[in-house]
């Protein structure tokens, strides 16, 4: 079992896990910079819009936004 274990774990190098957290932690700021930008954009609050008035349709339209800016920035990142 464990040569088994230690098989496994050879192939993985610091330097990829390095980049993995890098481009992780990139892809994070880049969706909370997005976020910012379009919170600066509206003449609104979206999360008071979301959690105090229960605006459960700009709920959906940001949802969908999150996953639209997630697939891009994977796309760029990838």
């Amino acid at each position: 079992m464990r040569a088994l274990n230690v098989e496994f774990f050879s192939d993985i190098k610091l330097a990829q896990v390095v980049s993995t957290l890098f481009y992780s932690l990139l892809g994070l700021v880049l969706f909370l910079f997005s976020y910012w930008v379009l919170e600066k954009l509206t003449k609104f609050s979206i999360r008071d819009e979301i959690v105090e008035d229960h605006n459960t349709s700009l709920g959906v339209i940001i949802a969908g936004y999150f996953i639209g800016i997630a697939i891009i920035l994977a796309a760029v990142i990838g």
